[in-house]
């Protein structure tokens, strides 16, 4: 996938829930965690706070975002912002695949 690509999936500059919600939600697939309530669990937030994020009704909390970090490699930077140049490259590997499944998500679930 070519620089462009990548950033185009990634929203890069693009701050909005919506935004956020589609990368919160490949960071999700790429936790290899079987379940929302996991990563919920994992991270230290309510159920709510997590459906809410990935929904897109709320930004994901500092609580959820420093656990990606801690655990799985995945920033502040990418998950606001859509910055993924300084994530490791194994991280990024995973990623992409799982923004282009949660980006087709997104648009099937809000038609």
């Amino acid at each position: 996938m070519d620089i462009d690509s990548k950033t185009r999936l990634a929203r890069v500059n693009d701050m909005s829930v919506e935004a956020s919600a589609i990368r919160l939600r490949a960071a999700f697939l790429v936790t290899g965690l079987d379940r929302r309530n996991a990563l919920a669990k994992a991270a230290g937030v309510s159920k709510t706070v997590l459906s809410n994020a990935m929904a897109g009704l709320t930004y994901p909390n500092r609580d959820l975002m420093k656990y990606l970090y801690l655990a799985h490699r995945i920033d502040f930077n990418f998950l606001m912002n859509g910055d993924f140049s300084q994530l490791p490259g194994d991280v990024q590997d995973k990623l992409f695949p799982a923004l282009l499944t949660a980006t087709k998500a997104w648009g099937q679930t809000e038609d």
